[in-house]
């Protein structure tokens, strides 16, 4: 597994019962989580001095309760990155910890490139792989299909100090993007995706992952450029394991561009356990 272990303002301090205990800077949040189905003693006393606490509805969504004042919105950083953290109306943060393993990745393979890379970051959420690649030497297309998330983004870009770099902001249905790119000619040396289980566009278009994710990598196969690089495909499903994405990367990618594909989960250490909390799967092509 590989673990997000570089992080100073983010800290995952015990996971027990359905639930994280996290540091998010100087604010303790505790939010829920199915993978976490142990039931640990909870001896950190920062499980009673939370700031504040994310509960499931049982009829859908949730909400926070408030133990201590919280600002709407403050700041973290990441190495040379820095993100803007909001606590959102289910249980997000605007950051997926675990996945600096794959912004590292991205930037590591820009970096050692010796050209400038097109880079397409698709379901590109709140822009944290966007701006790590931005800040390595890349172009990049983030796309969303949420004006929010973008936004969000952008705030994000200008708080790295890369809002002036070349990126392209889009809102729009993924699928459909990338089939108005290929019809336009237009490619890109590295693909990065992190679609969720089950999604709606902008106009209503449902997205079912299982149902949806080879043809969908098919369609992004036919926008990669002849020298491409990379393509980073991520899933929180746990319905995917990591062997079926390889698989996936294998059969449509590698088939057709050569290169290599390697696959794992990708997981948060837990400070006072020791122990690795798994938080989804990625598989890995290189050009």
């Amino acid at each position: 597994m590989r673990k997000s272990d570089f992080w100073k303002d983010y800290e995952l301090i015990d996971s027990s019962d359905g639930e994280r205990l996290e540091r998010w800077g100087d604010i303790i949040l505790i939010r829920p989580d199915p993978q976490v189905i142990w039931k640990t003693e909870r001896k950190n006393p920062l499980w009673r001095k939370a700031h504040a606490r994310y509960h499931r509805s049982n009829t859908g969504g949730g909400k926070w309760q408030v133990y201590k004042p919280i600002p709407d919105a403050w700041q973290v950083k990441y190495r040379d990155l820095v993100f803007n953290v909001k606590p959102m109306g289910f249980k997000h943060t605007g950051i997926f910890p675990e996945q600096a393993v794959n912004w590292d990745l991205a930037a590591d393979i820009i970096k050692n490139s010796d050209r400038e890379l097109n880079v397409l970051n698709l379901f590109g959420y709140t822009g944290c792989a966007t701006i790590s690649c931005l800040k390595s030497g890349a172009k990049v297309c983030h796309v969303d299909a949420s004006k929010g998330m973008v936004a969000w983004a952008k705030e994000n870009a200008a708080s790295s100090g890369v809002i002036d770099r070349p990126v392209r902001w889009i809102v729009d249905d993924c699928a459909k993007f990338v089939a108005r790119e290929i019809r336009r000619g237009h490619k890109y040396d590295g693909i990065i995706m992190d679609p969720p289980s089950y999604g709606r566009g902008p106009s209503g278009e449902i997205w079912k992952l299982e149902e949806q994710l080879y043809s969908f990598v098919e369609l992004c196969a036919d926008v990669l450029s002849d020298n491409s690089a990379f393509v980073i495909l991520n899933s929180y499903t746990t319905g995917l394991s990591p062997s079926v994405m390889e698989y996936i990367l294998g059969t449509v990618i590698k088939s057709r561009f050569g290169g290599s594909v390697s696959s794992d989960e990708i997981g948060l250490p837990v400070t006072d356990t020791g122990l690795t909390l798994p938080c989804g799967s990625t598989a890995i092509w290189r050009g």
